[in-house]
């Protein structure tokens, strides 16, 4: 008699707080991306998406370039990998111009991110975009103060920005490899976020850029 009145009292208890009938039904659910994010219409154009992965592409080829190309010193003659560095960097310049103007004239699809998260991703966006424009230019004006030829695709001679032996051009040399490790720590930020949005949030946001 005892047993049956438990039995009553947990089956009212379980039924009156909702708690599940089964311990299937206390798994928890997959988070699935959301299905605004993921389709079609909120991601970013053919065009756009293809100039980010070229962008990719160019800034991994010129860290590499970078990094293992012989240093410069004066009367270093920009031959080898540090002629390839100067062809990468202005085509990389050529590509982000050309991305920034397409942003600029086709408008994203929304995000759909809480504020923080918005403003977030809209500051380092900027702070991208200023950075791959900045770092090329420094080069570039340096390149012209050692009276180097910088060729866009290694064909279209490119004016000098700087008078050969400028000391302004010269000094632009040690600023262009401060913003480089700038520009550097901005992508690191940018690709964490992106890993964070997959992982942890599971938004879709990645996707947007995704071929």
């Amino acid at each position: 008699m005892h047993a049956c009145r438990l039995f009553e009292n947990f089956t009212f208890l379980r039924q009156g707080s909702g708690l599940p009938g089964t311990i299937g039904a206390l798994k928890p659910k997959r988070i699935r991306p959301m299905p605004y994010i993921t389709s079609p219409a909120n991601k970013y154009d053919g065009v756009a998406r293809l100039l980010h992965w070229l962008v990719v592409a160019l800034i991994v080829a010129q860290f590499l370039i970078g990094w293992i190309m012989p240093d410069i010193h004066h009367g270093t003659q920009p031959v080898g990998l540090i002629a390839w560095h100067l062809g990468v960097g202005a085509t990389l310049l050529g590509v982000v111009v050309f991305r920034v103007l397409w942003r600029l004239t086709h408008k994203p699809p929304p995000d759909h991110l809480s504020g923080i998260l918005s403003i977030a991703s809209r500051v380092t966006h900027i702070a991208l975009y200023l950075t791959l424009l900045a770092v090329p230019l420094l080069g570039w004006a340096n390149a012209s103060s050692r009276a180097w030829t910088v060729k866009f695709l290694g064909v279209l001679k490119l004016p000098a920005l700087t008078q050969a032996g400028s000391t302004i051009g010269h000094a632009m040399g040690d600023i262009h490899s401060v913003m480089a490790w700038v520009l550097f720590g901005l992508i690191v930020m940018h690709v964490s976020a992106a890993v964070f949005h997959r992982l942890i949030l599971k938004d879709g946001t990645l996707q947007r850029m995704l071929p």
